[in-house]
């Protein structure tokens, strides 16, 4: 027995831009249905720096760069603002040749653990793994805290906001609040 799919309209995977009544706002269908993700970056003393706001569905790697750009911190004295941290501790879902190429091109260490798949890769071709220091990736526990902090707000944590400019207000209004002393 043979079963076709005899949907109209182009497949899922096309290239076209989203539609549907969420086109846009960030918002993306999961698991566990309609969530947003928070994409931040946040300086040793859990004080966030950038952030991007994505549908919940969107990948994590696709969104280093745009957060990357988004790092602004004023130096003592005159002069342009940093945008190059010295290091990035982010988590697996970071972990990509791209990123590794992008942060190596810019003059930033990172300490980036590697995804089971992409060692058994390695280990098959016969290259050297990329350097980790699990000392260095303890103090990844400020950016979870940071997060939780942020998660407090209770609109931010349950976004009861529609659209998605208006959910960035939110998390930017929450992320200045960590700023004050």
């Amino acid at each position: 027995m043979c079963r076709l799919n005899r949907r109209a309209g182009p497949s899922a995977r096309c290239g076209c831009p989203k539609r549907g009544p969420w086109a846009g706002e960030a918002l993306g269908r999961s698991r566990g249905g309609l969530s947003t993700k928070i994409h931040l970056a946040c300086d040793g003393q859990g004080r966030p720096l950038a952030f991007t706001v994505t549908g919940g569905n969107v990948n994590d790697c696709t969104q280093l760069e745009p957060v990357m750009t988004g790092i602004k911190v004023a130096r003592r004295g005159p002069g342009r603002p940093r945008t190059r941290p010295v290091r990035v501790v982010a988590d697996k879902g970071y972990s990509s040749r791209k990123i590794r190429a992008y942060l190596r091109q810019r003059g930033i260490a990172a300490t980036i653990p590697e995804r089971v798949d992409q060692v058994a890769g390695r280990r098959r071709r016969g290259e050297r793994l990329c350097g980790f220091d699990p000392g260095v990736y303890r103090r990844r526990n400020v950016v979870e805290r940071c997060f939780n902090r942020l998660k407090q707000n209770k609109a931010l944590a349950t976004r009861y906001e529609k659209r998605a400019s208006h959910y960035q207000a939110i998390v930017t209004l929450a992320c200045l609040r960590l700023w004050l002393p």
